[in-house]
């Protein structure tokens, strides 16, 4: 089963986009990065999804986990 994710990506037309995973659309368009990490972070936790946070380049820079994680650390219990 495909996880759910959500991404936080440079907008082409300037700006910052929140969107699904695999979805054309944004859900929702921001000026800064800040507020649209802020915004995709909370429907992540919403949603037990996975946040992927983009940079300017459209590499990964950084995501997280809000829903069952398939790969969770060995360390814990």
């Amino acid at each position: 089963m495909a996880r759910k994710t959500h991404h936080v990506v440079p907008n082409p037309d300037g700006g910052w986009s929140v969107k699904k995973g695999g979805g054309e659309k944004a859900s929702k368009n921001f000026e800064t990065k800040e507020p649209a990490v802020e915004y995709a972070r909370e429907i992540s936790k919403n949603q037990n999804s996975e946040l992927v946070i983009h940079k300017k380049d459209g590499t990964i820079q950084h995501s997280d986990s809000h829903g069952k994680d398939p790969n969770p650390p060995k360390d814990t219990n």
